[in-house]
């Protein structure tokens, strides 16, 4: 299955970048997505890689981003959705929207999107970086996705990560007919930067001496390359969420395919121009 393209977004750092090379040794063909362009530039050369920037708190990146890939890549063998982040204090974007839903959700479900015919014809596998936080932190209200009427920086977050699994949900069922796979899955408690931006009790959490006994980037990204090397429906269930290479506890009521297909359909509206 070597010399696939595989794109991953959020590859400048973390477990993006060590997946990236992991599967640039397996000899895929990574294309490295982030928003910084030095460090994304960085992590490109040190594997020979293509690299875009993009930042997700602007839908028009994102936009222009989907364009790039279409243009470059005739084949996209694997989308791997791991962009994201725990915010700060209650942020809109350009876009109207609150920054952690539009990072951690809106964006790559509207990359997802303006890519899902080049996806279906490639047959492709699309990964979504969630979180156990989706049971520990959400309180999911799909009345109020904005958060306009509750926010705290963890609750915002982790209702998130309950969004990549019903995104994923029900991405496998609209597309897995059309040829595409879908997986989330949580990659465990990972030292990275990912709540650089925010002060809230998970970014102590990360930052102090518990970074002693976390995982390391690498460990972390340990399911997400075995999900973009592996075959769906023969290694996994497409679909499903996963941790440690198997299939991951969820929070009550996210299997529910209402919510899914409520989630999609709003989702769906908010992106369209």
């Amino acid at each position: 299955m070597a010399g696939r393209t595989v794109v991953i977004t959020g590859a400048s750092d973390g477990i993006g970048a060590a997946a990236a090379r992991e599967l640039s040794r397996q000899g895929e063909e990574v294309v490295v997505i982030g928003r910084s362009a030095d460090k994304t530039a960085a992590v490109a050369a040190e594997l020979g890689a293509a690299s875009f920037t993009a930042d997700f708190a602007r839908l028009d990146d994102v936009r222009e981003l989907a364009g790039q890939l279409l243009a470059r890549y005739p084949r996209i063998d694997v989308l791997a959705n791991n962009a994201g982040g725990l915010m700060g204090p209650r942020e809109g974007t350009v876009d109207g929207h609150e920054k952690t839903f539009q990072v951690n959700h809106l964006a790559p479900f509207l990359l997802t999107m303006l890519l899902a015919d080049r996806l279906a014809e490639s047959r492709a596998t699309v990964i979504a970086t969630s979180s156990v936080a989706h049971r520990l932190y959400s309180d999911f209200d799909i009345d109020d996705l904005e958060s306009r009427r509750r926010y705290r920086p963890e609750l915002a977050y982790g209702n998130a990560k309950l969004e990549n699994i019903l995104f994923t949900r029900e991405l496998h069922k609209r597309f897995h007919d059309r040829g595409i796979s879908s997986a989330a899955f949580h990659p465990g408690v990972v030292a990275t930067s990912f709540s650089a931006g925010s002060q809230s009790g998970l970014r102590v959490m990360y930052g102090s001496v518990l970074n002693r006994v976390i995982l390391s980037p690498a460990k972390g990204a340990d399911t997400l390359v075995w999900l973009a090397t592996t075959t769906p429906d023969l290694d996994w269930p497409s679909g499903g969420y996963f941790a440690k290479r198997k299939p991951a506890r969820l929070k009550k009521g996210v299997d529910d395919p209402a919510l899914a297909a409520a989630l999609w359909d709003r989702s769906s509206a908010m992106v369209r121009r």
